[in-house]
């Protein structure tokens, strides 16, 4: 798995303020990509790299494979569960073809409800770990990386 950012103590993490992190990333970004027009949705800022459009759709694909590990290991203290091939899932699910205002929405509503389930995570839980052939995961450090990813992608459709 590649990773975003270093693992804190799960120890000093707290699920509220993790939730309110990735809140501000959405409420930080969603008025700039909202401003980008259908066709420059369409246009990759570099030759050979994905479209905004399939940025947000790659950011959709993280959203509903992180929802299943953050669900899963609330339920669970480890999971075995595996990765996903993300230039295939972009291809397969043809984001490029979708309006850029239904992509920005679904991205937005899958990750509203990703704050709602991050905050109502009990402390305890952020110890989980998910079992990857790379090693031990654990949900607090899933959640950190989460949103780091997502920054790191939000940065190559809204260059500062």
């Amino acid at each position: 798995m590649s990773t975003y950012t270093q693992p804190t103590d799960v120890m000093l993490l707290q699920p509220e303020n993790l939730a309110d992190d990735l809140a501000q990333v959405l409420d930080s970004a969603l008025p700039r990509l909202r401003q980008i027009t259908d066709l420059e949705s369409q246009q990759p800022r570099e030759s050979g790299k994905w479209s905004p459009r399939q940025i947000i759709g790659h950011l959709i694909d993280s959203a509903c494979n992180n929802h299943q590990r953050f669900v899963r290991l609330q339920i669970d203290r480890e999971i075995h569960l595996p990765g996903y091939r993300q230039t295939e899932w972009v291809a397969v699910q043809h984001y490029a073809e979708r309006p850029w205002k239904d992509l920005l929405n679904l991205w937005e509503g899958l990750n509203r409800h990703l704050v709602h389930v991050i905050a109502q995570t009990q402390k305890s839980h952020l110890a989980h770990e998910w079992i990857t052939p790379d090693g031990a995961w654990t949900l607090g450090f899933l959640i950190e990386d989460y949103i780091a990813h997502m920054g790191h992608h939000l940065l190559q459709i809204l260059p500062e």
